[in-house]
């Protein structure tokens, strides 16, 4: 008789068992603990800054720079309070990493001379915004503050040439030879330009961007004070120098040019210095 075919009861248990283990992993399914959902992405953080810290603002001005800009300095005849005056006062601040200052007065026979040097060191705290463009928003709000005139096109201002003037005189003159004229043109011409040169406006040879003001206060018959402002931004760093003169006698007035040159000078050196 033929014999019967069949199963082991302990078998069929075993194989029930590894195709159970077998079926959920080998089609690419998932388990209970897995979440589809969950891409793995990372957000993106902005850039630091290039700085993390500042340097010490009386000590970033040299003793040339102060003797440039506080000519009387170098005249103060006490040696303890010519000490003093070259070191400076620094500003108060809380957090010098974030920002530090230092300022200067000088008296002297012809004027008094004022010097401040900040730096502010700017930090997003938005994961989406880089430290420069944080930095650029605020370089941006300080332009606009300083209020500064729209460029004056070229050949806009219009000088009087001497036939002009001499056509308004009551006695008749000889007319101007074409060579008196064009000179003449020339020269008007020039003032003009070197007038446009000292405007407030954006500098564009120094730092990221820049700016230079200029403004002339004086009321009255008192002594004329001007007061230029050169500030820049170079990454996540700004910098903004004041540098202010009132002349001790009535009448006189400052040099723009002279004072705009002065504080430039100090501006791209610190810029410099920042660039390491």
């Amino acid at each position: 008789m033929p014999r019967k075919a069949y199963v082991p009861g302990v078998a069929a248990l075993l194989a029930a068992l590894l195709a159970g283990c077998t079926s959920g992993s080998d089609d690419g399914g998932t388990t209970d603990n897995s979440n589809p959902g969950d891409t793995g992405s990372v957000t993106a953080v902005a850039e630091p800054g290039r700085y993390d810290a500042l340097p010490e603002a009386c000590r970033a001005v040299g003793r040339s720079a102060l003797d440039s800009l506080l000519p009387g300095i170098r005249l103060i005849p006490d040696e303890t309070q010519r000490e003093n005056a070259y070191q400076g006062q620094a500003t108060l601040t809380f957090d010098t990493d974030r920002k530090a200052g230092c300022r200067w007065k000088v008296e002297s026979t012809d004027a008094i001379d004022h010097l401040s040097v900040d730096l502010e060191r700017v930090v997003s705290y938005d994961n989406a915004v880089s430290d420069d463009s944080q930095a650029e928003t605020l370089f941006a709000r300080k332009v606009t503050a300083a209020g500064l005139p729209a460029p004056t096109p070229s050949g806009s201002t219009t000088a009087t040439t001497p036939s002009t003037s001499a056509s308004a005189s009551t006695s008749p003159s000889p007319s101007p030879s074409p060579s008196a004229s064009a000179s003449a043109s020339a020269s008007a011409s020039a003032s003009a330009s070197a007038s446009a040169d000292l405007q407030p406006r954006l500098l564009e040879d120094l730092g990221d961007e820049a700016f230079v003001n200029d403004v002339l206060a004086s009321s009255g018959s008192t002594a004329k004070q001007r007061v230029v402002t050169v500030a820049f931004r170079t990454s996540n760093v700004i910098v903004t120098i004041v540098y202010e003169e009132q002349a001790t006698s009535i009448g006189v007035v400052p040099d723009s040019k002279e004072m705009q040159d002065r504080a430039r000078k100090l501006a791209a050196q610190l810029a410099d210095s920042l660039a390491g």
